[in-house]
Parts: structure tokens; sequence; C-alpha cells
């Protein structure tokens, strides 16, 4: 299996299959991320800021970005370890967010709002993976799904 890391989509055809429709459900998307050593801000501005302390400021902002479109953040953790598997890197964090469905993040991600945070994202991230993962059956036969949706009961 070969893994590229990218900030963002190298392959068109990714930016078009994201404009699809997407799974029913909520869509919780996995976050693998590499960071720079040195914060590099595509404006030149320099900067002591590391990878991760640029990503950070991106991190904290779009904690607030999320709810405007439906979503919120689940988890964020360093990678310490590989228990399982095998690959030449591991990646330095993992982060989880939660959206309604695929088209708010798309929205969240054109919105003037990301678009004036994410100047830290890319200065931070050497590269990244992202995973959308959906409940089965939409989620309607889950218990912990309806906690995060803070809803009791049936998801329909």
């Amino acid at each position: 299996m070969q893994v590229i890391n990218e900030v963002f989509p190298a392959d068109p055809s990714r930016m078009q299959a994201m404009l699809e429709k997407g799974p029913d459900g909520p869509v919780f998307m996995v976050n693998l991320l590499k960071f720079k050593d040195k914060a590099e801000y595509e404006d030149g501005r320099e900067t002591d800021l590391s990878g991760r302390d640029a990503y950070m400021i991106y991190g904290r902002a779009v904690t607030d970005v999320l709810p405007l479109f439906g979503g919120r953040g689940i988890f964020a953790g360093d990678v310490t370890f590989l228990a399982l598997g095998q690959v030449e890197e591991l990646w330095d964090e993992v982060a989880i967010a939660m959206y309604p469905n695929r088209a708010a993040m798309v929205k969240m991600s054109m919105s003037r709002e990301w678009q004036d945070i994410s100047v830290h994202r890319a200065a931070g991230l050497k590269g990244q993976l992202n995973i959308e993962t959906v409940s089965p059956n939409g989620g309607k036969d889950s218990p912990f799904l309806a906690m995060l949706m803070g809803a009791k009961g049936d998801q329909s």
C-alpha cells in the first residue's frame, strides 16, 4: 500500500468526488496529521512557530467554525506508538471531526471563515490523510452515535 500525504488534493477527480452527495448520516472525518518542523507561510511572513504550533492556531479557530456548519470536534491526540502494521514514518496527530454530512464539510471548507484560518493549516502541515467514515445504517442503531449527536433514541 502506497501512502501519499497531501495538504490539498492534487488529483482534480478527488475534488469532484467530494462534491457528490456522499453517504447518509453524520460523517466522521479522521485526520492523520504530519507537521512541518518549522511553519512556512505562503505569504512569506517570518515566524518562529513550529509546524505544530501553526496548526494549533488553526485547530483552536476551527473549533469555533465547525458549529457554524453543524459540525464539531470529537477527538485530537498525539500519535505515540504503532501497535500493528508498518509505515515508514508515523503521523504526528490524529483528529476526528463530525459533520452532519459531506456537503456540510465541503460548505465549511469553501467558507470565508475557514479560508481565513486555513493559512495556519497550510503553514503547519507537511501532509495529511483525511478518511471519511460513517456509521452503518446511518447510525440509526448506534447508542454511541445518539449520545454524540445529543439525541435520545432513533436518529431518523
